[in-house]
């Protein structure tokens, strides 16, 4: 999974080279892109990597916010891409690389966690959220259940996405001047 890393990169290129931004679109794709930062930072506060499996908070609706919210901000940079073709890059790159990551952290939880995993993964859907009904609740015994942390958000150090959606979206801004200022 570390390509899905490594080939990023030229797919930004390639995004960058088919986006066809104006500030209308940027604006709309920056607005599901925070909405996915949103749920990504509510999805760190209660993630407490390599302590415990993680089931309060967003975990209680889907197995992967953290996903969940990249989703968003992928498709928040197609829109602000305001390109069909760079749009499609990036939805195709997300749609393959993120199934097979959650795939392989599965395997990974359910050896960690085994029964507790189990579990709660029969309660709780892989991707799209529940939204109606309590969610997950888990029992006190097994200690999970943490509320928000913002000390737990800094040690994940998801201000990291905040920080790249914020260049991120910069380059799309220049894509749009260096379009119109050499229409390329």
């Amino acid at each position: 999974m570390r390509w899905r890393v490594r080939l990023g990169y030229p797919v930004a290129l390639v995004y960058l080279a088919l986006a066809s931004p104006t500030p209308h679109w940027i604006a709309s794709g920056a607005a599901l892109a925070g909405f996915g930062l949103i749920i990504r930072a509510l999805a760190a506060g209660h993630l407490r990597k390599d302590r415990e499996l993680a089931t309060s908070g967003p975990y209680a609706r889907t197995r992967n916010p953290l996903y969940l919210g990249s989703a968003f901000m992928a498709v928040g940079f197609a829109v602000a891409g305001h390109s069909w073709w760079a749009g499609g890059v990036v939805v195709i790159y997300f749609a393959v690389f993120y199934y097979a990551v959650m795939k392989n952290e599965e395997a990974a939880l359910l050896v960690r966690f085994g029964t507790s995993f189990e579990n709660y993964a029969q309660k709780v859907p892989l991707f799209f959220p529940t939204l109606l009904g309590g969610g997950y609740e888990s029992s006190p015994e097994t200690g999970m259940g943490q509320n928000f942390s913002w000390d737990q958000y800094g040690r994940n150090r998801e201000y990291r996405a905040l920080i790249g959606t914020i260049g991120a979206l910069a380059v799309v801004w220049l894509r749009l001047w260096v379009r119109r200022r050499y229409g390329w």
